[in-house]
């Protein structure tokens, strides 16, 4: 082979498993390329089965990162893995990226090693690792692989094997956007700018906020200079993101020759569960302009809006629709945000995304653009497809993109026959500190969504309703944000399932608030829930309807001196009061 690509997840050949995509782009460029999903990491067997790659082995910890896939936000291992047979659990090793390069380092000493995925991409600095409570280097420098694609790597990695065929060795590819290197000096580097180094951040708590800061203010394809962070005697470099990717590339990665299967072994074993729910998906972008603080996606595929052209997603609709599995509905068409489709801003071609506002807050730019004109036309030409009976729009949806007179149309279209009875939408809190630090709009724009969308669907004489996400423990929430976001969801009788515990994603804003109990950008302090108690109550008074939340919730009112508010939450029944626990600020 050309090339072998290892694998945390089960291998399923659609779109959107990032090792099939990065196989295909291979193939079409002429290169042999093998596959080894999930190999058992306790013996050398399993990577020796394909033998010695002629131009480089690529690793990946799959589409989550392998510790975000086998522990829950409360560090306990997950019974289940999605992306595995029969979501089985255990088939992926902690910090795979790492060890599976130490397995190739061990099985085929010299041979070239490219890692890349979720788990490199945010690790490619250095970072704070939640479940190790500590500052790690550079995933570079841990896993001892010659270079590190980021983001979304299609161009890198047809680069850096054009390159391998030319005969040039890995130790020398200097230069490639969307990747990171190690080298022993920055000698011919041109410009760039130097964060703290990874001993200064991991000693200094300021030092780690001006570095995230810093590197977080180049991370653009346009304006973005090189970043360069020391780690003892030598450097990393991450050179800037690579080029967005037009129409006209995405329509080719998107429709290229995958047969849209997971492999047949996994039939026995019960198939791969997150694959159903993608199954009949389409994916019509990628990029998201929110820039929320506790999202990984901004430093993943960045902030300008990549779109497919509407004939290439009507292509692929058709190729599903011929499939014999087909049952006549198209799931979803969309991306990070489902509205954001089509969206652009005449700068990002010139300038790129702006350095000193954000697109959305504290409310949308005029300079952009949204594609619903565009999207609505879509839907319309998507239902009149033989076969197709149904077309959702299942991914998330941006609200506060849907309260102006432009989106009216958009939104009608969509409560009249493109969302499944539910429609999803992410307020996360309710309280307006906490919004800002998740860089997310205020209370009142989501308040306005919900009367647009109730008397919209009146009008249309249906009834449908919002599928509201939450996140509880975010830095700046402590248990009174918690107390009074429960009193507004008992007060509106809603009783969310969808709560997500905060977990700290490594490079993301919020992960530097957990860690340094500062916003980096501000230098402001923020409160943060650490302790398990805390969080689990936190949590239990968002869900203060579950019976079996009942004593965390108790001692949650307790603490606050809230005890008068038990009616509240429980009716009129006798309740024995608890004592506060122990661990746990009451002055919050």
């Amino acid at each position: 082979m050309d090339i072998i690509l290892i694998t945390g997840d089960a291998y399923v050949d659609h779109p959107s498993y990032g090792a099939a995509v990065i196989r295909r782009v291979l193939e079409a460029e002429g290169f042999s390329v093998g596959i080894i999903a999930q190999p058992d990491w306790r013996s050398p067997d399993d990577f020796l089965k394909l033998g010695r790659p002629r131009l480089f082995f690529g690793i990946t910890a799959g589409n989550l990162d392998s510790m975000v896939a086998n522990y829950t936000a409360n560090k306990r291992p997950r019974r289940t893995d999605d992306y595995s047979p029969g979501g089985k659990a255990g088939l992926r090793p902690d910090r795979a990226v790492i060890v599976y390069t130490n397995r190739i380092r061990q099985a085929f000493p010299g041979a070239p090693v490219v890692i890349g995925g979720i788990e490199a991409s945010l690790r490619r600095l250095a970072h704070y690792d939640y479940w190790d409570n500590d500052i790690r280097r550079s995933v570079l420098l841990d896993s001892k692989a010659d270079i590190l694609v980021y983001g979304m790597a299609e161009a890198q990695v047809r680069e850096i094997a054009k390159r391998l065929k030319a005969g040039a060795d890995i130790k020398t590819l200097n230069g490639i956007r969307g990747t990171v290197v190690v080298r022993n000096s920055t000698e011919g580097l041109g410009d760039f700018i130097t964060v703290p180094s990874f001993e200064e951040v991991k000693k200094d708590k300021e030092k780690f906020n001006r570095a995230f800061r810093d590197f977080y203010l180049e991370f653009d394809p346009v304006r973005g200079r090189t970043v360069v962070q020391p780690h003892a005697e030598r450097f990393v470099i991450q050179y800037p993101p690579a080029p967005p990717l037009g129409a006209e590339d995405l329509d080719k990665i998107a429709l290229l020759n995958y047969n849209r299967k997971w492999l047949p072994a996994y039939d026995k074993q019960g198939g791969v569960p997150g694959f159903e729910t993608v199954k009949f998906s389409i994916i019509a972008h990628r990029g998201c302009c929110g820039e929320c603080g506790f999202c990984s996606l901004y430093f993943h595929q960045g902030r300008i809006v990549q779109s497919r052209s509407p004939g290439s997603i009507l292509e692929e609709i058709k190729i599903l629709a011929g499939r014999q599995d087909f049952k006549g509905t198209i799931t979803d068409i969309g991306g990070p945000t489902a509205n954001m489709y089509q969206a652009q801003c005449q700068g990002w071609k010139k300038q790129g995304a702006c350095r000193d506002r954000n697109c959305l807050m504290p409310s949308k730019c005029g300079n952009l653009k949204m594609g619903y004109k565009t999207a609505i036309d879509l839907l319309k030409d998507a239902v009149k497809i033989p076969k197709v009976r149904h077309v959702f729009i299942g991914s998330g949806l941006r609200y506060d993109l849907l309260n102006d007179k432009e989106s009216e149309g958009y939104l009608s279209a969509l409560c009249a026959g493109h969302i499944s009875g539910q429609l999803k939408a992410a307020p996360e809190h309710t309280e307006d500190t906490v919004l800002g630090l998740m860089n997310k709009p205020a209370f009142e724009k989501y308040k306005e969504f919900e009367k647009k969308y109730t008397a919209i669907n009146r009008k249309l004489g249906k009834e449908q309703y919002i599928v509201n996400y939450f996140i509880s423990s975010h830095p700046g929430a402590g248990l009174r944000e918690a107390f009074k976001m429960a009193v507004y969801l008992l007060k509106q009788r809603i009783h969310p399932e969808q709560i997500q515990d905060f977990l700290p994603l490594p490079m993301t804003a919020s992960a530097c608030m957990y860690y340094t109990e500062k916003n980096p950008f501000t230098g402001r302090p923020v409160y943060v829930a650490k302790t398990f108690k805390e969080r689990k109550m936190q949590r239990a008074l968002m869900q203060c309807t579950n019976p079996n939340n009942r004593k965390l919730v108790l001692e949650a009112l307790n603490i606050l001196g809230e005890n008068e508010k038990r009616s509240l939450f429980f009716g009129n029944k006798k309740i024995r009061s608890g004592k506060p626990p122990i661990g746990v600020k009451k002055a919050h």
